[in-house]
């Protein structure tokens, strides 16, 4: 049988490395992974303790509401006062979903259909390419690179029905200010198309950044979506606890079409969530600090073996350029290379889209001490291709 939707994705290159990566774990050896993005950060005690008792009740083992908990609405907008400034009506701005690929993913079914186009910048997050290609749509690419500006000419030209962006940016860690959104509101203000912002990393900035909601732009409440989610801010990966917030009509009609799709996320979790959300506030600058200590540790590791990275300012990965003669051989087989000869798992930079197979991704998702491990690792497989001087 052909499954058209299917059949017609991209091949999924990171399947690759991790299944080396599997070999080599059953053989026995020691394979850092920097590869996969997953959190290990534990989630905010409270939250977990709150769990435990939510759980514990059977009235709350039934169905819940799609849309979430008038409580759950509630607390991720007190969060968007206190922390962007922005206020939201938690009736008719704000739904929660089932983490924010799901939101996305769904969010596209409700802006898109056969014959709309929607423009993604590449490289990108695997999802914000494929979910527009799922809901039927064209996709049309504008280079990271280029910025916010190339985005919004992209979906000028092509009359686009929605651009998705993420800022700080996975996998570049790209970042902008709020002037860079702004300018985007407005043109698509002008031009009547939706932005789409993935603010996955919003909580995870360093050295003074501070990321901006697009929805503190002026007018952006006629014209913009934007995700949150607890996964990285909250260290709540397992958990799929996003919200899709903004613009009343967008929002009310992912909620209708959720309402046909699902019962929400289970109602302990929703209310866990609150809890993290109104007693755990200082939790997302905890977990920053920790990520921040693992970027540096990387960064002076992998600068120490002879391979330059520029510290990002956001997100929990490092996008490191391939060094020299490495180059040639192209992002999946230096991370098979990373993997066999330095146990050590990245994510190829092809895996992420266009413009993407001159870099590999760092997860930031070990201690210091694994980190130095794999960095003095990469250093003697720099030294063997004579990348770097011994």
């Amino acid at each position: 049988m052909k499954f058209r939707r299917i059949d017609d994705l991209p091949a999924y290159v990171f399947a690759e490395v991790d299944k080396l990566k599997r070999e080599l774990r059953r053989e026995g050896r020691d394979v850092i992974d920097l590869g996969f993005g997953n959190p290990d950060i534990p989630s905010p005690e409270v939250a977990v303790e709150k769990l435990r008792e939510a759980a514990a009740k059977p009235v709350n083992h039934r169905y819940s509401a799609s849309r979430g908990i008038p409580q759950l609405r509630a607390a991720i907008c007190e969060l968007y006062d206190r922390r962007f400034g922005v206020r939201l009506d938690p009736d008719t701005q704000v739904v929660s979903t089932i983490g924010a690929k799901e939101g996305l993913a769904h969010l596209m079914w409700v802006l898109a259909q056969p014959g709309d186009t929607v423009v993604v910048p590449t490289p990108s997050y695997p999802i914000h390419l494929v979910a527009p290609r799922l809901a039927g749509a064209n996709v049309v690419t504008a280079p990271v690179e280029d910025g916010v500006d190339a985005l919004a000419a992209a979906a000028i030209e092509s009359r686009a029905r929605a651009v998705v962006l993420s800022y700080p940016h996975n996998p570049t860690t790209s970042v902008v200010d709020l002037p860079d959104l702004q300018r985007l509101v407005d043109a698509a203000r002008e031009h009547g198309f939706v932005l789409v912002h993935d603010f996955a990393y919003a909580d995870i900035a360093f050295d003074g950044y501070e990321p901006p909601s697009i929805l503190q732009a002026e007018g952006a409440e006629e014209c913009a979506v934007e995700l949150y989610s607890l996964t990285k801010s909250f260290s709540m990966a397992g958990w799929r606890v996003g919200f899709v917030l903004g613009r009343a009509d967008v929002v009310q009609a992912l909620a209708k079409l959720k309402s046909y799709l699902d019962y929400g996320t289970f109602q302990p979790i929703q209310i866990a969530s609150i809890v993290a959300l109104r007693e755990a506030v200082d939790y997302p600058q905890e977990v920053c600090e920790v990520y921040r200590g693992r970027r540096d540790a990387l960064v002076t590791g992998l600068a120490r073996a002879g391979w330059d990275v520029e510290p990002p300012l956001g997100t929990m990965f490092v996008w490191a350029p391939i060094p020299g003669r490495l180059r040639e051989i192209g992002s999946l087989e230096l991370a098979l290379r990373l993997a066999r000869s330095a146990g050590v798992a990245v994510s190829p930079g092809i895996g992420f889209g266009a413009g993407g197979d001159g870099h590999v991704r760092f997860a930031l998702v070990e201690n210091e001490q694994r980190i130095g491990q794999a960095t003095r690792a990469i250093r003697k497989l720099l030294q063997a291709h004579e990348v770097t001087a011994p």
